[in-house]
């Protein structure tokens, strides 16, 4: 269900249950976050194959839990997205089809969500008596803001590429969303990994920018400047 290989500089993370749009079981979520507690580059691509990126919890599997297990369930998902969120490295969601609840969760842990013209994008648990519970009532508002989140979240409805595109839910449509991948993974490793860690802390003010010096620093005592992509 899950693959994981390398390509030139970057991991390819793949979802790999086309039939089911790459839905995800138990095994399915405690094997993503596996990959990406294990995985080591400065870049990891996330995408899905066949005709979706990911169609969220497999609901064959949620129609039969009891309120113990949905909750342990709920759990393993929030353990991927945060494995995700926390990865030493940035990481790109290659939106190619659609994305529906769970599968937009996962997304929204990426740093970098690319789409193509074919990507929609849904919150549809609403319209089973569900919501996504991956972390997406934090991360959904925090992205898009509150109106936009509460208006995809109650009301279910999709979005395609562009509207996505214009509420910041994605930052491009091109494509092949592996030359983003690419293009990040051309940079310098360490940059990479030190931007991610300053743009993601959500400490004070005065504590940003001393961390933000001190990581300055770090990267300025072995900058060569002949050593330059142009």
């Amino acid at each position: 269900m899950i693959r994981s290989t390398v390509e030139d500089d970057y991991r390819i993370v793949t979802l790999d249950r086309p039939d089911r749009r790459n839905a995800l079981t138990r095994d399915g979520l405690d094997d993503l976050a596996e990959a990406f507690e294990t995985a080591t580059e400065p870049v990891v691509y996330l995408h899905g194959t066949g005709d979706a990126f990911c169609a969220g919890a497999d609901l064959d599997v949620v129609s039969d839990l009891d309120g113990d297990e949905a909750a342990a369930f709920a759990e393993r998902g929030q353990k991927v997205a945060t494995a995700i969120a926390d990865y030493d490295g940035a990481v790109v969601a290659g939106i190619d089809g659609p994305a529906r609840g769970g599968g937009v969760e996962l997304a929204l842990a990426c740093d970098v969500r690319v789409a193509t013209p074919a990507a929609t994008l849904a919150e549809t648990g609403v319209a089973l008596g569900l919501f996504g519970a991956w972390g997406g009532t934090a991360r959904l508002p925090a992205i898009v803001g509150e109106g936009n989140a509460l208006d995809l979240s109650l009301s279910g409805r999709t979005v395609d590429a562009e509207e996505a595109l214009e509420m910041g839910l994605v930052s491009r449509i091109v494509g092949d969303p592996t030359t983003v991948a690419a293009e990040i993974a051309a940079n310098d490793p360490a940059a990479i990994r030190t931007l991610k860690s300053r743009i993601r802390d959500r400490a004070d003010s005065d504590t940003q920018e001393r961390r933000e010096a001190d990581a300055f620093a770090t990267l300025a005592e072995s900058f060569d400047p002949t050593d330059r992509n142009g």
